[in-house]
């Protein structure tokens, strides 16, 4: 079949597409359903459930193609049903629990894809189309994929890669050659495709094609599946067959979405520049030799700003600091995960916490003495 083809693309950190599951375990099809399509564009056309019963007959005359981007995760989740509402039994009664009398709810298993991507090719008549790309492009209500949980994070409306000729609609063409002329993008610059490549480096992705027969003699083939995502309408939900096929296309492979990017060249402290220690002993000069929080013997010093470490430090970026001192502002900062920028310890609002870490400095210090000293059995 030929005709004017519209991409879909459907991506998001979670997607659902209901099969013939029923009651409390709800499970997902591998790959988005006739149903869950046609009802996405339903809900960008602004039509309820009864009302896309008069739309469905003409757009279950469009021919669907998917082909599997990403094939996703499978994850579980859990959901309530019925929550202030009620349940009916079997005699059509609310269910109701027998200790409080209110309104019984249902747990629910659900099923998801997470991670996945698939590019739906809609192919049919020309106008019909162009009316379900304008409807794709402003939505009247929000889109989801497949649950209302499930939102995009992408466009729709796959829009051509760099080098690409072929519009959204795509006039004219077969289904199987228009999936093909969509190349696959890779997120970022290490990604792989999900299958292996070809030797001329094109991707090779499976697809899942509706079948239908050109002649009253066309028989379908013997490896074809039957999915019961046809919807006749969607209150209440009736669905019909329609015969799906497998098959892979090689397509292009474009240019990642995110390009690698080398983290900027931080500044690390050289101990042993000359420079370094010229500006160190300047510092403990400044500050005559005694901590600047304690005011015990320094005997080192401490970094409060990273950006110019490795011999370009001057004697604002340092201060004068004892060992234990030096310590316990360290601990700090580790502890905080602070960058270039760290403690001041002339600062009063750190006081207490440099206060505080110092004295658990000497409490562990002391215990480990007392446990050096003692025999096994008198260590608690």
């Amino acid at each position: 079949m030929t005709g004017s083809t519209v991409f879909i693309r459907l991506e998001g950190p979670l997607q659902s597409w209901g099969d013939t599951s029923k009651f409390v375990i709800r499970r997902s099809m591998e790959a988005p359903t006739k149903s869950g399509v046609l009802g996405l564009i339903c809900c960008a056309m602004g039509l309820s459930r009864e009302a896309a019963r008069e739309v469905l007959t003409d757009l279950n005359t469009l021919v669907m193609g998917v082909r599997i981007d990403r094939a996703g995760m499978r994850w579980w989740d859990f959901h309530t049903v019925g929550a202030k509402v009620g349940i009916l039994n079997a005699k059509g009664h609310v269910k109701k629990t027998a200790s409080t009398g209110e309104y019984e709810t249902l747990i629910t298993r659900r099923e998801y894809l997470a991670d996945a991507s698939f590019l739906v090719a809609l192919q049919g008549d020309d106008e019909l189309t162009k009316i379900v790309h304008a409807a794709l492009e402003s939505p009247k209500w929000p889109i989801f994929l497949g649950r209302k949980c499930c939102a995009p994070s992408v466009p729709l409306l796959a829009p051509p890669s760099d080098g690409e000729s072929w519009t959204n609609p795509q006039v004219h063409g077969s289904l199987s050659a228009a999936l093909a002329a969509v190349s696959w993008r890779p997120r970022y610059d290490s990604e792989s495709p999900p299958i292996p490549t070809t030797r001329d480096g094109r991707a090779e992705l499976d697809c899942l094609m509706e079948w239908r027969a050109l002649s009253d003699s066309d028989v379908a083939p013997d490896a074809a599946e039957v999915w019961y995502d046809v919807p006749v309408c969607f209150d209440p939900p009736v669905h019909e067959p329609r015969i799906v096929t497998r098959s892979t296309t090689v397509v292009p492979i474009a240019r990642a979405l995110q390009q690698h990017t080398p983290p900027p060249p931080r500044p690390r402290a050289d101990y042993t520049s000359r420079e370094y220690k010229k500006q160190r002993a300047a510092r403990l000069e400044a500050d005559g030799g005694v901590c600047v929080f304690c005011k015990s013997p320094a005997s080192t010093v401490q970094h409060v700003s990273y950006r110019r470490a490795g011999g370009a430090e001057t004697q604002d970026d340092l201060r004068a600091l004892c060992r234990l001192c030096h310590d316990a502002v360290t601990m700090i900062e580790y502890g905080l995960g602070m960058g270039l920028d760290r403690i001041d310890p002339c600062q009063p609002r750190w006081r207490q916490d440099i206060l505080r870490t110092r004295a658990e400095i000497v409490r562990f210090r002391a215990l480990q003495v007392r446990r050096r000293r003692l025999s096994p059995d008198e260590v608690e």
